[in-house]
């Protein structure tokens, strides 16, 4: 990897705290994978073990859902919001950190370019660079963190959108 990947590095938000030094240390680590449009880079429930940060492109996260159709129910696949580089920096960070089964389908929407980031790197990586890894989990653990008060608003949000629609039916 180059200087243009440090300065690049340098600006993603679980990055921007760490120095030349330590950006060139986790680029070690870091191996460059390219996704052409429309290819599947996640598959939710599948057991994951790597983290992406996004170098260029976008992705569409969508999950599955239980959707009436018509006089019975299915399976459908929603949606959820579409990301790149400037919305957030990164991708996937639970199955870093757990190994746990995905949580959504990520697809490429455009060409993407991605630093993927594989568990057992990382955490050899953790072990001989305690310091580095514990700003970069720091930096994780606030991001998801947002991410729970956001969805606790949402979840609000429905629940009293529910609440209201059942009652005005029992009218």
């Amino acid at each position: 990897m180059k200087d243009k990947d440090i300065d690049f590095l340098k600006n993603i938000s679980i990055f921007n705290d760490l120095r030349e030094d330590e950006i060139k240390k986790i680029i070690s680590i870091l191996k460059i994978i390219k996704y052409k449009t429309g290819e599947i880079i996640i598959n939710e429930g599948e057991i994951g073990d790597t983290m992406f940060v996004f170098k260029e492109g976008k992705v569409q996260i969508s999950h599955q859902i239980t959707l009436k159709l018509g006089s019975s129910w299915g399976e459908a696949e929603k949606s959820m919001a579409i990301l790149d580089g400037s919305t957030i920096g990164f991708f996937g960070e639970m199955s870093l950190l757990t190994g746990a089964p995905r949580s959504a389908t990520i697809k490429a929407i455009t060409d993407c370019t991605l630093y993927k980031i594989e568990k057992n790197d990382f955490e050899r990586f953790a072990k001989r660079n305690p310091i580095i890894a514990y700003s970069i989990m720091e930096k994780i653990a606030k991001v998801l963190s947002n991410r729970i008060v956001g969805m606790n608003d949402n979840i609000l949000k429905l629940t009293t959108a529910l609440s209201i629609a059942l009652s005005k039916r029992k009218k």
